[in-house]
C-alpha cells in the first residue's frame, strides 16, 4: 500500500517531535485515518522529505516523530511555466492539479477577455489561497517535494508586457508544433487560454510581443485538456518522461 504523504508548513528537522496544527491534525485523523504508531512521509516544500511516525494522537493534538531527511530526485530537469487563462472553478482546479502532477514549475492565472470568471480583490485572494491548496494536495498525491510557485491572478496584457524568455502560445492556427522547436536551455513558458480561447486582439498582441504560436494537432482541445497535452508532450521531448 502506498505510504501517506502530508505537507507541513512548520519548520522540519531530523529527529524533531512536531506538533500538528488543527487543520493538519484533522486531516491526519479523519482523512488519512492514521493511528498512533502509523508511519507516513512529511515534506515542507524545499525538496526534502522525512519519514515520520505518529507518536501521540488524542484530544490534546497530534505529534509526529521525524526520522532523517531524504532528498529523492522527483523534480523534472525541464523548467516549465504555465500562464493559464482562468476558467470555471472545477476546470481550473483540474488543470492546476494535473499541471502539478506533470511537473510544472510555476503557474500564473491570467484574467483574459473571454474569462467567464471575474475576480474582485477579495476573490483574488481567496482563489489564490484555494489554488495553492490544490497544488499542495497534488504534490502530496504525486510524490513531489517542491511545491510549484502559484502566482496571484494577473491581467493578460500586464503579464505579457512583463514576461520574457521562450513563450509558446497554444493556438490551433499555429504553423509549428512542439517537436519542430529546439530544446529549451533556460526553461519554457506555455500560454494557454480559458474557455473560449484568446480573443483576436490577445492573440495578435501575444505574437507581436514575441510569443510563438504552436499547435498540438488537428483537433480543438478544451482548456483543461490542452494543459495536460502540452505538458505531457514537453516532458516526453525534453523532460524526464520515457515512453
Amino acid at each position: 500500500m502506498r505510504s501517506s504523504r502530508l505537507y507541513l508548513s512548520a519548520t522540519l528537522s531530523n529527529g524533531a517531535l512536531v506538533p500538528l496544527d488543527e487543520a493538519a491534525a484533522h486531516y491526519l485523523k479523519t482523512v488519512l485515518r492514521l493511528k498512533k504508531g502509523h508511519r507516513l512521509t512529511v515534506f515542507h516544500g524545499d525538496g526534502r522529505e522525512w519519514p515520520a511516525t505518529v507518536a501521540a494522537l488524542g484530544r490534546d493534538g497530534v505529534l509526529l516523530q521525524l526520522g532523517d531527511s531524504l532528498l529523492p530526485l522527483r523534480e523534472s530537469p525541464l523548467k516549465t511555466h504555465l500562464a493559464l487563462g482562468i476558467s470555471r472553478s472545477e476546470k481550473m482546479d483540474f488543470a492546476l492539479q494535473k499541471a502539478v502532477e506533470l511537473g510544472v514549475t510555476m503557474i500564473t492565472p491570467l484574467q483574459t477577455d473571454h474569462c467567464v470568471v471575474r475576480l474582485d480583490d477579495d476573490k483574488r485572494i481567496s482563489r489564490h489561497q484555494h489554488w495553492l491548496r490544490v497544488a499542495i494536495s497534488a504534490c502530496e498525491q504525486s510524490g513531489r517535494n517542491v511545491v510549484p510557485r502559484i502566482e496571484k491572478p494577473r491581467p493578460f496584457y500586464e503579464w505579457l508586457e512583463q514576461s520574457e524568455g521562450t513563450r509558446l502560445v497554444l493556438d490551433p492556427r499555429g504553423a509549428k508544433s512542439l517537436d519542430q522547436l529546439a530544446p529549451p536551455t533556460e526553461g519554457i513558458t506555455f500560454v494557454s487560454g480559458p474557455e473560449g480561447g484568446f480573443s483576436e486582439e490577445e492573440r495578435a498582441t501575444a505574437i507581436q510581443k514575441g510569443c510563438l504560436p504552436i499547435r498540438l494537432g488537428p483537433r480543438i482541445l478544451r482548456t483543461e485538456t490542452a494543459v495536460l497535452a502540452i505538458l505531457s508532450a514537453a516532458q516526453i521531448l525534453w523532460g524526464d518522461w520515457r515512453v
